[in-house]
């Protein structure tokens, strides 16, 4: 474990830490909501020079930022290694303070510009985006809101055991247990728990569950301390080129007894397209983002600012053209 008030010195660039956590092609970002329940989802980011961690959000899903806003306790774990290319991933989570000003960037430069060209190179099927007729339907997915994270606690562990070694998804009772949610954990080989600490702040931990009556049961190390209270089971995955995106979370009450940790299933939030989305998802997606874009922007009197496009397509020229 690492814990010390000084970014730099904590994640110092070019690091063996820092080069693991830029090698992951997303991580598990979690905020307190207004209840203090935390909340996580997948998301990108980058490690910038100073040791912070740059982070952003378009203004369809600037939840987030509202939560960082209100409590900047935040935690984020690298814990999906799938493209990663590291020879013996483990999971490591930064645990820290984020800020989020009410500032829209539409301009790729700086961190934010270097941060641009690394998901175009890693998700090729985006820079489809800057082609038209595209642009006429995708501008609001470069309207940015940038959350740093200073990180202040840093703590790598191994990562699961895979189905493979331990119990695969037919025998750990989820298919046919029949809780909230369970169609969709089961296809998983393990998830995030999304928990908080005594002080309330948010813990992550990438483990696995089993079905019982009544719930999750959920292996926690003893040497992770969450408390009782609101939590999550989030689930993702995405393929190689950072394409074929699914998530969601079952979140419920986290609990305590004899055996362990158990988590009660209250309800399943799926983001994005359900895990038995149908073909007009997409759309359904599109439509909802692009109406809480607007929503955002006229509720601080905002016009809806115009994209530099072809400072974005120099970007796109100079990954297709080393």
């Amino acid at each position: 474990m690492r814990a010390v008030s000084d970014s730099t010195v904590l994640m110092a660039p070019g690091s063996p830490l820092v080069e693991s956590i830029e090698a992951y092609r997303t991580c598990e970002f979690a905020t307190l909501t207004k209840s203090g329940s935390p909340v996580a989802w997948p998301t990108s980011g980058l490690v910038k020079a100073d040791g912070t961690i740059l982070l952003t959000t378009a203004l369809g899903y600037a939840q987030k930022a509202f939560n960082v806003r209100r409590d900047g306790r935040v935690a984020l774990l690298f814990s999906n290694p799938t493209a990663s290319g590291l020879k013996n991933p483990g999971q490591i989570l930064v645990r820290g303070r984020a800020t989020c000003p009410d500032v829209v960037h539409t301009e790729p430069r700086g961190d934010l510009g270097q941060l641009w060209g690394r998901l175009m190179e890693r998700q090729p099927s985006s820079q489809a985006y800057l082609d038209w007729p595209m642009t006429l339907m995708t501008d609001f997915y470069y309207m940015r809101l940038l959350i740093t994270v200073t990180p202040t606690e840093v703590i790598e562990r191994p990562l699961p055991q895979s189905a493979g070694e331990s119990a695969a998804p037919a025998e750990n009772g989820l298919a046919d247990s029949g809780l909230l949610g369970a169609e969709v954990l089961a296809a998983f080989d393990s998830v995030v728990l999304t928990a908080v600490d005594e002080a309330g702040a948010p813990v992550l931990l990438r483990t696995t569950v089993t079905a019982e009556d009544g719930g999750y049961r959920v292996a926690v190390p003893s040497d992770v301390l969450v408390a009782a209270g609101q939590a999550g089971l989030l689930v993702h995955r995405h393929d190689d080129s950072l394409w074929n995106l699914y998530n969601a979370s079952v979140r419920g009450e986290l609990v305590t007894d004899e055996r362990g940790w158990l988590l009660r299933p209250e309800r399943l939030v799926e983001p994005g397209a359900r895990h038995d989305a149908g073909p007009l998802d997409q759309l359904r997606i599109l439509r909802a983002t692009r109406a809480a874009t607007k929503n955002y922007l006229n509720r601080r009197g905002l016009a809806r600012p115009s994209i530099p496009w072809a400072e974005y397509r120099t970007i796109r020229s100079r990954i297709r053209n080393p």
